[in-house]
């Protein structure tokens, strides 16, 4: 006789807490294989795929699209053969008296590439079972779910005809009387003297997963560091020529980002007091030995930092390969949370977007980022004669507690000078 086994949200690591249903790749009813991937959650890191360690028949998935789930909170129970999974796994109430939050619902489309897999234990680790309450006995409804939208939407449930088996009623049904109540003409008796105005809805989009730890983290950065910036513009025509030089020859194309990297990476060796943190109460700076270089992406879940570790320890062609890795995988979204997480100093190209200087946020804790506007083809004066050139807008965010402002232009002033002399990298390799 089949038992029915409950799988809990597991830890998805880096300190997270709690994920949000993104879309759910299974159906209650379904019959589902060990290690198949049932849910694709967003953190605040990374949208990942989490797999089920049961195999057996979905008796119920809890959460919608949208919903936050803790960690260690019911997702789905599985109802298995008696002898299938741990023996000492927790077993849930029979699923006919489990409170089923989405009961009939499909499964949602897909938005596109597939995301990684989240490991799993073996086994879900122990948690009390669900509470079980059952359905009330007039009105053929399971979803608590769908008791709370009709109380707030003001839906007579006993009103209502259940599309689902056996009549029970499903949201969609609760949907469907909302719409045909709104459609219904409503008389309003009006005053003669009264005068109407038109009321005009304003939507608000919540603020979740990725757009909402964002939103935390520059908040936090912007209310804890006193931040200042400076920012010279530089004649980047020598710098893209040896660019033209080393993409003629064979081997992978160095990018203009990758050369910049480098540049960051000798800069912060001359002037290691950058690439530093405040402590957490704020008593002291943490000296970082190692650059773990953070560098501004775009993704389809909005703007990432993904971090290239040890980039100090790179060559310019083996910094261009893993910043274009890392770049690949913002796109397709398959960054994990380790390589969003641990960066020392940042490196923002908004050149990108066509624009030409900045004044970023800095990416706490980290004390310093330097910014890199388009470069493009302007008036200059160069060796005393006006020529067009190639140039640049640097500009150099920093926390003023780390050091002053001596410090941060001797370091702009340095990455400036590579940039218009790049034979001068050589004298620090």
């Amino acid at each position: 006789m089949p038992v029915v086994r409950e799988f809990t949200l597991p830890d998805l690591g880096e300190g997270l807490t709690g994920a949000e249903v993104v879309r759910w790749m299974v159906e209650v009813g379904e019959v589902i294989a060990v290690d198949q991937p049932v849910v694709e959650v967003e953190t605040a890191k990374a949208v990942v795929e989490v797999p089920c360690p049961y195999g057996g028949v979905v008796t119920a998935r809890y959460g919608e699209p949208g919903e936050e789930i803790a960690v260690g909170a019911p997702l789905v129970t599985v109802a298995v053969a008696a002898a299938d999974g741990p023996t000492d796994a927790p077993v849930a109430a029979p699923s006919a008296e489990v409170e089923r939050p989405l009961v009939g619902y499909g499964v949602a489309e897909s938005r596109g590439a597939r995301r990684r897999r989240v490991g799993v234990p073996s086994a879900a680790a122990p948690v009390p079972a669900p509470v079980v309450a059952a359905a009330p006995a007039v009105v053929p409804v399971i979803s608590p779910l769908v008791r709370r939208l009709a109380r707030e939407q003001g839906v007579d449930l006993a009103a209502v005809a259940g599309s689902g088996p056996d009549g029970l009623i499903m949201r969609a049904d609760v949907e469907r009387a909302v719409a045909a109540r709104v459609a219904a003409p409503v008389p309003v008796a009006v005053a003669s003297s009264a005068v109407t105005s038109p009321v005009v809805a304003e939507g608000v989009v919540p603020l979740r997963g990725l757009r909402k730890a964002v939103a935390e983290k520059l908040s936090r950065s912007h209310r804890e560091i006193p931040a200042a910036t400076c920012w010279v513009d530089a004649d980047a025509t020598e710098l893209m020529a040896l660019r033209r030089q080393l993409n003629a020859t064979p081997g992978p194309k160095v990018s203009v980002l990758a050369l910049l990297a480098r540049i960051c990476t000798v800069a912060l060796a001359r002037f290691p007091e950058l690439n530093s943190s405040v402590t957490q109460d704020g008593s002291g700076i943490v000296r970082h030995s190692a650059v773990h270089l953070g560098f501004a992406a775009q993704s389809e879940r909005g703007l990432v930092v993904p971090v290239v570790r040890d980039a100090h320890a790179r060559s310019t062609e083996q910094l261009g390969e893993e910043l274009a890795r890392l770049t690949e995988s913002a796109r397709n979204g398959s960054l994990t949370p380790a390589e969003l997480t641990g960066g020392t100093f940042t490196l923002n190209n908004y050149g990108v977007f066509g624009v030409d200087g900045s004044t970023p946020i800095l990416n706490h804790p980290e004390a310093a980022m330097l910014g890199v506007g388009r470069i493009v083809a302007k008036p200059w004066v160069h060796e005393g004669q006006l020529a067009v050139r190639e140039v640049t807008q640097l500009s150099f965010t920093f926390d003023h507690r780390v050091c002053d402002g001596g410090t941060a232009g001797g370091f702009l002033r340095f990455v400036a000078d590579c940039v218009e002399r790049p034979g001068m990298l050589l004298r620090q390799l």
